[in-house]
């Protein structure tokens, strides 16, 4: 019997080791693994530029108090900053983390101009920010909070894409809306790029922020740094975590100059957040999430929805819907996705699971093609067995 807690429903599959797209068993059976820690290694398994950051610093420094200056998270808060919307960053270790202050950093900055009343925040019911108590309140989903009272207070929600509900619930103690550019756990649901201007358009009129969650859909996931550039618009607070570490712990905050000059010494810390060996690994991912990286997302992903459609065509009575963008994928089955995920995972290919019957598919930003036409074979497979 195990000594962790069941927490998980862990599979009985287990591995050794890995190498780009694959993973592998004690046994040497391999595995296709578009599941990737979950949108977390951005660059695959055993990155060699990685490992070879991870080795460098690990040989100088692992960590010192954010009581100090520490270079290297200068330097990847700087290369961030320059590459974004962004002026300020905070380093922290989740993404769970990362939403917290960034609910932190909302708050403080009305308190600090004198509105201490604006401390609500509007979130889109059953999305998911984390796991930590305010994040699970934040989601508004009855699922993640039971058990876990009494309620923290502060959030208010509407249903994915009931607008006048969202107008309703602006009121004189809102302080921000806050949504996840794609949803994530909420079944790879993509929020249009015209609803993420006309929110912008409302936070700027009641003069409250924007807070666009990009913790699973950023960092190069959907062809560009960041999901809601697809939108063209410029939010006010953006938590990130997952692929800015390639595999390896990091989260962030990033905030405009009038947000940051709430957060004073004192208001927000880490022990963990920003220390060298995390700052040398983010550092070592930045250099590769290039143009030429970004290029072979959308051409990856053009290629993967035009086939994944056309198995679509071919199984109407299994797949209901191929969604996302970029390298988040959601294929929606009429019918509960887990025994297909099962099938999947029995012919090697591994994926997981989200809302509404999506099943999860993603692949590391540098996937090949090959790599692709095999997921692709299993897939229309395995239509076929359950056809």
């Amino acid at each position: 019997m195990s000594a962790l807690a069941g927490n998980y429903k862990r599979k009985k599959l287990s591995f050794v080791k890995g190498k780009g797209s694959f993973l592998e068993t004690a046994r040497g059976t391999k595995y296709l693994d578009f599941v990737q820690g979950i949108a977390v290694n951005s660059l695959g398994h055993s990155n060699k530029k990685l490992i070879k950051s991870i080795n460098k610093q690990s040989k100088k420094l692992w960590h010192v108090s954010n009581a100090f200056i520490i270079p290297e998270g200068e330097k990847l808060a700087n290369r961030l900053v320059k590459k974004t919307f962004a002026d300020s960053v905070i380093f922290q270790n989740s993404g769970a983390e990362a939403t917290e202050a960034a609910i932190k950093v909302a708050r403080r900055y009305f308190f600090s101009i004198g509105k201490p009343n604006k401390n609500r925040i509007i979130c889109i019911k059953n999305s998911f920010h984390g796991r930590t108590l305010a994040a699970i309140y934040a989601s508004g989903s009855k699922k993640m909070t039971q058990g876990f009272g009494p309620k923290v207070p502060g959030f208010d929600h509407f249903e994915f894409g009931d607008h006048k509900k969202l107008k309703k619930l602006i009121n004189k103690n809102t302080a921000a809306i806050m949504i996840e550019t794609i949803m994530g756990e909420g079944g790879i649901k993509v929020i249009p790029n015209w609803c993420i201007k006309e929110i912008r358009k409302l936070c700027n009129k009641h003069q409250i922020l924007l807070i666009l969650d990009e913790v699973q859909c950023g960092i190069g996931r959907t062809g560009k740094f960041f999901a809601f550039e697809h939108a063209g618009v410029k939010p006010d607070i953006v938590p990130i975590a997952k692929g800015i570490g390639g595999g390896f712990p990091i989260g962030a905050v990033l905030m405009t100059k009038k947000i940051a000059k709430a957060m004073v010494p004192g208001t927000h810390g880490s022990t963990f957040g920003g220390n060298p060996l995390a700052m040398s690994v983010g550092n070592a991912v930045l250099d590769q999430i290039n143009n030429n990286l970004l290029k072979n997302v959308n051409l990856m992903s053009d290629y993967f929805f035009l086939k994944l459609n056309q198995i679509k065509t071919k199984y109407p009575n299994i797949i209901k819907e191929v969604r996302g963008v970029g390298l988040l994928i959601g294929i929606q089955l009429f019918n509960d996705q887990s025994f297909f995920i099962k099938k999947l995972m029995d012919n090697k290919l591994l994926t997981i699971r989200a809302a509404e019957n999506v099943i999860r598919i993603l692949p590391p930003l540098n996937v090949k093609k090959k790599e692709i036409n095999l997921a692709l074979k299993i897939i229309d497979k395995v239509c076929k067995e359950v056809n």
